[in-house]
């Protein structure tokens, strides 16, 4: 079985976010950098089946060449090698990077039987790629999901749905996007890194063919403020808190 994992290298999770003077991109020179959390997971999945049945992994991102960090973390904790599309480092728009993402595929040595995505990325949460790609390659899609598993030719796929799960079997070749909890993805060891260094990283530089939304700016979103009130002190606070408390219909 051979896996295609697509990343993407995202600002560390919980980091600050400051935009650039133009609102067009962001401050990076103070960031750290990984994957965005679902990726993980997928990564952590694609290995997780290639120890079971056999075969490859094969991980890719597009970006710019610092982009070669995230893959080779991925490939320090099982993957066999990485494709880097090469920018100048800016945002692709979703039809752009589907385009990128396709034209890979499409050029590929051998064909991939299963292609897994991030059910969104961690900075711009657009859930567009995996479609994309799965919609220009006419292959089966689902999305959201927690739980995989693969039985010969055949996908079964779980994503939660109400109280239960949505069962769906797919034919493969397919796309799946995976969420975040599908697994406990693992840390990448010292030999593992090591051996990560030894693995082949192809590099290419992809056409930019988009057609779909355009972003004018970035808009980060308001912070969250608190404040308090001192009612008073001692004894003579009591009447306040009541009436804080009938106000807030916590008493009669």
């Amino acid at each position: 079985m051979d896996i295609l994992v697509c990343v993407k290298r995202v600002p560390t999770t919980g980091a600050k976010i400051v935009l650039t003077e133009d609102a067009r991109a962001i401050e990076t020179r103070n960031l750290g950098f990984t994957v965005s959390p679902h990726e993980e997971c997928a990564v952590e999945e694609a290995v997780q089946l290639v120890e079971k049945h056999g075969g490859n992994v094969t991980v890719l991102t597009l970006g710019g060449s610092e982009a070669t960090q995230q893959l080779r973390d991925a490939m320090a904790v099982g993957a066999d090698k990485g494709i880097l599309l090469e920018t100048d480092g800016s945002e692709w728009e979703p039809m752009a990077t589907a385009n990128a993402i396709v034209n890979a595929i499409k050029t590929a040595e051998n064909p991939f039987d299963l292609l897994l995505f991030g059910n969104e990325a961690a900075d711009s949460g657009g859930y567009q790629v995996g479609i994309r790609v799965a919609h220009a390659l006419d292959l089966p899609c689902v999305t959201g999901v927690k739980a995989l598993e693969i039985h010969g030719d055949t996908a079964t796929a779980k994503r939660e749905a109400g109280g239960g799960f949505e069962i769906y079997e797919l034919p493969l070749p397919a796309v799946v996007t995976v969420k975040e909890g599908i697994n406990l993805p693992r840390y990448p060891s010292v030999p593992g890194r090591l051996r990560a260094k030894k693995k082949p990283l192809a590099t290419s530089t992809p056409e930019k063919m988009g057609g779909g939304l355009e972003m004018v700016r970035l808009v980060t979103p308001p912070e969250q403020s608190k404040s308090a009130e001192v009612l008073g002190e001692g004894t003579a606070v009591v009447p306040k808190i009541i009436e804080l408390l009938r106000e807030l219909k916590f008493v009669g």
